[in-house]
């Protein structure tokens, strides 16, 4: 069939649409900014169209010839995002029946049963009424509604994974104590493959989840079993809400407080299926759902093998600066702080790039890292992404995927690499990490760019200034360094003083 994937760049997205192409279906994608998946595998062989969910005119010309159209969108975390979400189900339910779509099949949230939607959380509220649109719509719906998604790179696993690792004791809030049903990520995507083929007059919601269903404690002292760790000492008390929760999650864990609120505010009813129906249309495998306990090693597998396909940070966080770095000389009109350094290095460019390509994560960023860790945290505590979410690869990135507190705008291999910093800030910033050649072996360049905003954004820039030296300094001449002792044949050592985990190749 043909088919047509909207959310493409998210975490479910990414990891249904090669698995679409498996089963020998036709796949385009809809996507806000085309040059995010342009480096990922199996970009050459989809359709991609630039759009957007809320632009009837691209949607309606993205839908044309499709049989079935994936809406994999949400504006989780975004101010508004609940008439955000409303406005956008129904242009894609207008846009499928123009064109002419046999089916829409969408992933929405399980909800508690017997409570009333004004008194669910924002989040899940979103989710219920954008399912009942795409229902409502002429267009025949599969409505797949899933509590909390267990795979490598969920937004739901790595709040499990940080608080259960980082705390071997601590005080919870109450909700700890009500039932939830996870489901492995491999079941959910099993099902949204599956729903392509189910029959034309098929227009319902089902409950998805896995065969465990376990408090939220419960799924801590699992997780820390197959993990290895000591049992967690979890104490619940009745003075913790939501709101403090969440904050608690983006101390501690990676996913930034925008993404943590409505997350943690999801968990506050039980969230158990009331039917399992999903089974007479797509039967359940010989050897059954997968369990908790080993979707949580699948999970870990993936991790230690560094072979996560999609990460949560695949998503543009919300209220980050988008636009890609201005071309014009004179800045659009505006100012613009700048901040240029180069060196030069016998290493040769493809073990200087090698180094390049190799930073951040576990890796840092060859200088100061007292100074980044600070940095990162003040981040964090004012909402932002810190620099937690870390790499999805220790080898390879991709245009578009985040790398610490940057998103990957630009990779020219073997030449240039270009972040735009999704940091709290008044502007906007980049960093660009170029390779050339050099008759004594390669040249680094190294420049940084700043677009204030306001006066704040001036005096934030003049603030920083002193730092520049030990920083960014820094940061060339360790970068070059590691670039040499790699050439020479020494072990390569990251500015925390551990081996560097990528080898050069």
């Amino acid at each position: 069939m043909r088919i047509l994937v909207t959310g493409a760049t998210g975490y479910i997205g990414g990891r249904l649409v090669p698995r679409l192409l498996e089963q020998g279906h036709t796949v385009r994608c809809l996507v806000r900014t085309p040059s995010k998946l342009r480096d990922v595998p199996w970009a050459k062989h989809i359709e991609i169209t630039q759009g957007d969910v809320t632009d009837p005119e691209s949607l309606e010309k993205a839908a044309q010839g499709i049989d079935v159209l994936y809406y994999l969108v949400h504006s989780l975390g975004t101010k508004g995002f609940d008439d955000l979400d409303r406005r956008a189900a129904q242009t894609v339910a207008d846009a499928a029946a123009q064109a002419g779509v046999r089916k829409i099949v969408y992933l929405g949230g399980l909800t508690p049963e017997g409570v009333a939607a004004e008194d669910l959380s924002p989040h899940l509220r979103s989710r219920t009424e954008v399912g009942q649109i795409l229902l409502d719509s002429p267009v025949p719906a599969i409505v797949l509604n899933a509590a909390v998604i267990i795979g490598s790179g969920s937004a739901s696993f790595e709040m499990l994974r940080y608080l259960t690792e980082r705390l071997p004791a601590m005080v919870t809030p109450r909700w700890v104590r009500n039932r939830i049903q996870p489901i492995a990520v491999r079941d959910v995507l099993r099902y949204l493959v599956a729903s392509a083929e189910l029959e034309k007059d098929v227009n319902r919601a089902f409950d998805i989840g896995g065969p465990d269903v376990l408090t939220y404690r419960d799924m801590m002292q699992r997780y820390a079993r197959v993990a290895g760790l000591p049992h967690r000492i979890i104490v619940p008390v009745g003075v913790l809400s939501p709101t403090l929760s969440a904050q608690w999650v983006n101390v501690v864990t990676p996913v930034p407080r925008a993404i943590a609120v409505p997350l943690v505010q999801s968990l506050v009813h039980e969230v158990v299926c009331h039917e399992h129906d999903i089974s007479e249309y797509v039967p359940d495998p010989p050897e059954g759902l997968t369990p908790y306990d080993h979707a949580v090693e699948l999970a870990l597998r993936r991790i230690r093998e560094d072979a996560v396909e999609t990460t949560w940070a695949w998503a543009s966080t919300p209220g980050a600066p988008s636009d890609p770095l201005p071309s014009d000389p004179e800045w659009s009109g505006g100012s613009a702080y700048t901040d240029v350094r180069e060196r030069v290095t016998n290493a040769s460019p493809h073990t200087l790039w090698r180094v390049i390509e190799g930073i951040g994560g576990e890796n840092g960023w060859y200088s100061f890292p007292l100074a980044w860790s600070v940095r990162g945290w003040m981040d964090r505590l004012v909402g932002g992404a810190g620099l937690r979410r870390g790499r999805r690869d220790r080898d390879q990135i991709y245009v578009g995927e985040a790398l610490d507190w940057w998103r990957v705008e630009e990779i020219e291999p073997g030449h240039l690499l270009r972040l735009r910093a999704e940091m709290r800030v008044p502007g906007r910033a980049w960093l660009e990490l170029t390779v050339a050649p050099d008759p004594a072996g390669s040249r680094y360049r190294q420049r940084a760019v700043f677009l204030p905003r306001g006066l704040a954004g001036h005096a934030y820039w003049i603030a920083i200034v002193p730092f520049h030296g030990i920083v960014f300094g820094g940061m060339v001449r360790n970068i070059a360094r590691a670039a040499e002792r790699a050439e020479s044949g020494e072990t390569m050592v990251t500015p925390v003083g551990l081996p560097l985990q990528s080898p050069i190749r």
